[in-house]
């Protein structure tokens, strides 16, 4: 798919999100996905990216479940491309990004544009689920589980099947 990373042999979770989004044109198509973007067209004219590439990270999307067509012609056969709820699950990640490089890359208040909430700049802000805790680095641990995982690429041709 013009990658030259293969995280397939590997088994890690982040690996495994990397082989679906990991494409910067597919982040980029994912944050105009957000913004209301449904359309081949709307894409290739906002982003400038070859036909062929984003046709392929379409596809690829769709194959996921991240997106789903859904026909708007039959003369000539259109179809425009909604987030299903597996791909509205990425909103906090594209958010997470997009105050990263607001704060990281730009600097404080020099990005082109910002994300406000209620009228005031909006951080995303990390919180456990259950407790409602924001996890500090000493807080959190990785614990292997005794389970048999099955590669980034068995897992995600099982998801596919």
């Amino acid at each position: 798919m013009g990658r030259t990373a293969d995280y397939s042999r590997q088994t890690c979770p982040i690996a495994a999100t990397l082989e679906v989004i990991g494409d910067p044109w597919t982040l980029l198509i994912l944050r105009d996905a957000f913004n209301g973007v449904r359309r081949f067209e709307q894409w290739q004219e906002r982003l400038g990216v070859a036909r062929n590439v984003l046709a392929s990270r379409l596809k690829t999307l769709v194959a996921h479940g991240v997106l789903r067509t859904e026909p708007y012609s039959d003369r000539p056969p259109r179809h425009e491309y909604l987030l299903t709820d597996k791909g509205r699950e990425l909103r906090p990640v594209l958010l997470t990004l997009y105050d990263w490089g607001e704060r990281n890359i730009y600097g404080e208040g020099q990005a082109p544009n910002r994300m406000v909430h209620d009228g005031h700049p909006f951080r995303p802000k990390l919180v456990c689920a259950t407790c409602g805790e924001e996890p500090g680095s000493r807080d959190l641990r990785r614990v292997d589980q005794d389970v048999a995982a099955p590669t980034v690429g068995e897992a995600l041709a099982r998801d596919a099947g």
